[in-house]
């Protein structure tokens, strides 16, 4: 009966702790979407507070129609697309050889990849490689460096690890080379561990600042964080004459371009979250 009088109480505490830290992650998300909806003279004078105010589209109509922000939009779904891409086909052809008990040298190279995690050659010396490999303005320099992330790799790792042994020994009685065991069993076989770290690298990819910032010179390059940086910070002459022209508050057309940028994201997790849970119990049993 004690027991399970504090179970309850637990559970009504942790109820209560999760749903504040619910509130307190999603208003602010809430609040940025009804600023943007909200109408000039509510925004300016403090009156949106939880439902908008003069419910209207002209912040985003706004935004549209300056062609930086479609264009910043998609060079930042370009850029994603095809970063993941690389990612994920990297990662799962440098995992399987590393997930071989026969693989000569092994521990040498986990070893020197995971030392990758704590070392690394730093800013400067990757710019200039990245320079001296031409790869300035140019969208190979935002996916080729990070083409493998570290943990990702080890989490994908494991997943080959847990995977049966028949199966490639099967296959290499049939007389299948090791790069069709790899591209027409394995990775078919591995789609929830792929989905949920392609889930990663695109979060990161689409979220990358510091690189466009460092290696993109060509403002028709920028992706949408770094326009969305200058109008939150440097709030430059042009999106001072897109405020005025359009007569709207400047944080109805800020918040516009944030909702902008999330929607993708809060598109596409809904989907994945099923192998982003599987992901987080990945090599944690064996099979």
């Amino acid at each position: 009966m004690v027991g399970e009088r504090k179970l309850s109480f637990f559970n009504i505490l942790n109820t209560i702790i999760l749903i504040g830290v619910a509130i307190c992650t999603l208003y602010p998300v809430w609040y940025i979407t009804v600023i943007s909806f909200s109408d000039t003279v509510s925004v300016l004078q403090g009156k949106v507070f939880l439902w908008p105010q003069g419910f209207n589209f002209d912040a985003y109509v706004e935004v549209l129609k300056d062609d930086k922000i479609p264009r910043a939009y998609m060079n930042t779904i370009y850029y994603t697309a095809l970063g993941t891409f690389i990612n994920l086909l990297f990662t799962a052809i440098a995992a399987y050889p590393l997930a071989q008990r026969e693989f000569f040298g092994r521990r040498f190279w986990m070893l020197a990849i995971v030392l990758t995690m704590f070392l690394n050659a730093g800013i400067i010396p990757t710019y200039m490689v990245v320079q001296q490999l031409g790869l300035i303005d140019t969208v190979w320099a935002l996916v080729l460096p990070n083409a493998i992330w570290t943990f990702e790799l080890i989490i994908l790792k494991s997943f080959y690890e847990n995977m049966s042994s028949q199966i490639r020994e099967a296959a290499k009685i049939d007389g299948a080379s090791e790069y069709r065991i790899l591209f027409n069993i394995v990775i078919p076989l591995s789609k929830p561990a792929l989905a949920s770290i392609g889930l990663f690298y695109f979060m990161g990819h689409w979220n990358s600042f510091f690189l466009p910032l460092i290696y993109l010179n060509d403002k028709d390059m920028f992706p949408l964080q770094i326009v969305l940086r200058d109008m939150l910070i440097f709030n430059s002459e042009s999106d001072a004459a897109l405020v005025d022209r359009a007569a709207l508050a400047p944080q109805a057309m800020k918040n516009a371009t944030i909702v902008l940028s999330m929607v993708p994201v809060l598109l596409i997790y809904p989907f994945a979250q099923k192998y982003f849970a599987k992901g987080v119990m990945l090599g944690s049993e064996k099979g």
